[in-house]
């Protein structure tokens, strides 16, 4: 996990040995899906993430194989048949956080991300709600978004259509340590 972080720190071009920026390595990323028949709910405790406040950079990464579901099938379904987690074992959002956060004053300032979403190997330009919150120099990003299967080409066989929705929440809680060299 640590290696994905300097990945990220490299990514965002930050020198000075990252001086300004922020680690998550335990990124909480939660998925649900309500669907007629049957809710699915997974979540991952294994997302890592870079934010860099002075320049507003953001880099998000989880391992899709990392989500745990409360039935083991839905599981394996979901790594084999929909998101094919050997092909694509990533989700990532890079880009900039829109709105100027300063961690030195405590507060929740709503924000926007605008970026590239990667999901199942497909890129899409996003602009996403969330929010920051300082407190005592601790740092979280949180945000709850959808995100639409169609949009990643993510087939939904017409066999299951009842049991999982054509759009999926995401809901991302990601609390920031500062990064030390």
């Amino acid at each position: 996990m640590k290696y994905i972080a300097i990945m990220f720190l490299a990514w965002l071009g930050i020198n000075q040995a990252g001086r300004d920026s922020y680690v998550c390595r335990n990124a909480r990323i939660m998925l649900f899906s309500e669907a007629p028949l049957e809710d699915i709910a997974a979540t991952s405790g294994k997302g890592t993430s870079v934010y860099n406040p002075a320049t507003g950079d953001l880099a998000f990464s989880v391992p899709i194989r990392s989500f745990a579901f409360e039935k083991s099938l839905m599981q394996e379904h979901f790594n084999e048949n929909y998101m094919e987690s050997d092909k694509f074992p990533n989700a990532s959002f890079r880009g900039k956080v829109l709105e100027k956060i300063d961690v030195s004053k405590d507060g929740i300032y709503p924000v926007k991300a605008s970026g590239v979403l990667e999901v199942h190997g497909v890129k899409q330009n996003r602009t996403i709600d969330g929010k920051v919150q300082v407190n005592k120099g601790a740092v979280r990003l949180s945000s709850t978004f959808n995100v639409r299967c169609k949009d990643h080409q993510i087939d939904i066989p017409k066999l299951v259509f009842q049991k999982i929705a054509e759009s999926i929440e995401v809901k991302v809680a990601a609390d920031y340590s500062k990064y030390q060299k």
